[in-house]
């Protein structure tokens, strides 16, 4: 009788099956074996369930995929309403590098999905929102995304791909790599690779606050007027 009342309570004790607790559970698994690892067979097996069962929360696996996505937007922290333009776009951009870092399976499936979620488009309104306050036109905001997203999501892949470990960090492959570069055939490499990229500590986030700055200082709210328009500049009437 003992044996059959603890069955119950842990039974009663489980966390009930849903799409949540299908995409929480996807997600673990991506993050420690990478995307390709996300099979609903290896959920099932994470979850201790068939996986059979998960089609009752899930279409299929592009669907478990669009709902890891959309929760990876809802980790994103939204603009501020009423606050700079500026200020928003570097907190939403810091916000977004985090938690690519986090999940670095989503980096390639952030804009990849024909059914995104509501946090998706929640973020998606929120951002262009934001600029559209700040007196951008919706070409000029749309445009204004492209631009930072592209570089946004580009660092964090670069970052992600630099070839470090935790016993051989960014001082230690210059050494290598310099060891084994001669200076007088690839001077200006050779340069940066002591002087900047790695001589001094290699500053991540102060890399990508670099960048980001020229983005933000080169767009301007009338950026999406004609004069702005790829091909126009110097354009005379005939």
């Amino acid at each position: 009788m003992g044996g059959r009342g603890t069955g119950r309570r842990t039974r009663a004790g489980r966390e009930p099956l849903s799409r949540a607790r299908v995409i929480r559970a996807a997600m673990e698994l991506a993050d420690e074996k990478g995307g390709p690892g996300v099979t609903m067979r290896a959920v099932a097996a994470r979850l201790g369930v068939e996986a059979m069962s998960l089609y009752n929360h899930v279409a299929d696996r592009g669907d478990l995929l669009d709902g890891m996505v959309d929760a990876v937007f809802a980790e994103i922290d939204l603009p501020v309403p009423g606050a700079d333009w500026r200020q928003d776009m570097r907190d939403r951009a810091a916000s977004a590098r985090t938690a690519l870092r986090r999940h670095p399976w989503a980096v390639g499936l952030m804009d990849s999905r024909k059914q995104p979620g509501p946090a998706t488009l929640r973020h998606h309104d929120a951002v262009l929102g934001a600029l559209r306050s700040g007196g951008f036109s919706a070409t000029a905001a749309a445009r204004a995304v492209s631009v930072i997203d592209s570089y946004l999501y580009g660092f964090v892949l670069q970052e992600l791909s630099l070839p470090f470990t935790e016993q051989e960090g960014p001082n230690e492959l210059a050494d290598g790599i310099l060891g084994g570069l001669p200076a007088d055939t690839y001077p200006h490499l050779a340069a940066v690779i002591s002087e900047h990229a790695f001589g001094q500590g290699y500053d991540y986030d102060g890399e990508f606050g670099f960048g980001l700055a020229l983005i933000l200082d080169a767009l301007h709210p009338d950026g999406g007027r004609a004069h702005s328009r790829p091909g126009a500049q110097g354009s005379r009437p005939s």
